[in-house]
């Protein structure tokens, strides 16, 4: 018969005086991913007495650890070489993924029926639809209903349509101009990856510079969107004005 769970004993003395089923009262795992995460050698083994294992604070910040890593997106096949190869820098990596991955601040994603982009932008084409969700600036909720994580850019679509561009040819910009952002964005990652991080590998990793790298990130990424708007800004003055100036070259041609 299988021993019901309770819950573990919070006072000062209870220093690896968990049974696994405690364990897994204590951190909300079954007894099962416990086992599997021992096996994988993500557990220190329990302290064995009169042939019982039991397990203390270390096993509870250790499966702590795993599920925070888990809840940011690491694979346990990661997990597992983190802690088996850096195990004192596993924690420190959930700090650094959040520092990567924290988006910026956002506007907030607004929902659309088909209706109201049928009216926003006078078309009703399956197709275009298509592309915009392969483009990524509608989420089909299903319905008949969109979510549009950026709604500027739904607002800039429509404004240009409104110009009398046609819609196809907006999409065709938006297109180009994530791939140009994808390799804007790899440039930046590369940068901090050859400048940043690599160096801090080949020097082992050191205590006291974990800290400072986090917020070396915290710093770029903003530092990279005003370099690539202000590189935006000056490259299209340039463009405007050279298409401009090619303009008027065919015009006094033709005089």
């Amino acid at each position: 018969m299988a021993k019901k769970a309770v819950p573990a004993d919070d006072s000062p003395a209870a220093e690896a005086n968990l049974t696994v089923e405690q364990l897994a009262y204590e951190t909300g795992m079954s007894v099962r991913n416990i086992r599997n995460h021992q096996s994988r050698g993500l557990l220190p083994p329990p302290e064995v007495r009169a042939r019982v294992g039991y397990y203390g604070p270390e096993h509870v910040a250790r499966l702590r650890l795993i599920q925070e890593m888990q809840g940011e997106g690491f694979k346990l096949s990661a997990i597992s070489r983190l802690i088996g190869e850096h195990g004192a820098d596993a924690d420190r990596f959930v700090g650094l993924r959040q520092a990567v991955t924290a988006p910026f601040a956002t506007e907030a994603p607004e929902v659309y029926s088909r209706e109201e982009l049928i009216e926003k932008f006078g078309i009703d084409d399956d197709r275009l639809l298509e592309k915009a969700q392969k483009l990524g600036l509608l989420v089909a909720l299903g319905e008949d209903r969109f979510e549009a994580p950026s709604p500027a850019l739904i607002r800039a679509a429509e404004e240009v349509t409104g110009m009398g561009i046609e819609l196809p040819a907006a999409l065709t910009v938006i297109e180009k101009l994530e791939r140009n952002a994808q390799s804007s964005a790899r440039t930046f990652v590369n940068l901090f990856v050859d400048e940043l991080w690599k160096p801090f590998d080949d020097a082992g990793r050191p205590e006291d510079g974990w800290e400072d790298l986090i917020a070396a990130i915290g710093r770029l990424r903003p530092l990279a969107f005003d370099a690539l708007n202000a590189t935006f800004r000056l490259t299209l003055t340039t463009e405007i004005e050279k298409a401009f100036g090619e303009v008027l070259e065919r015009r006094q041609k033709k005089k």
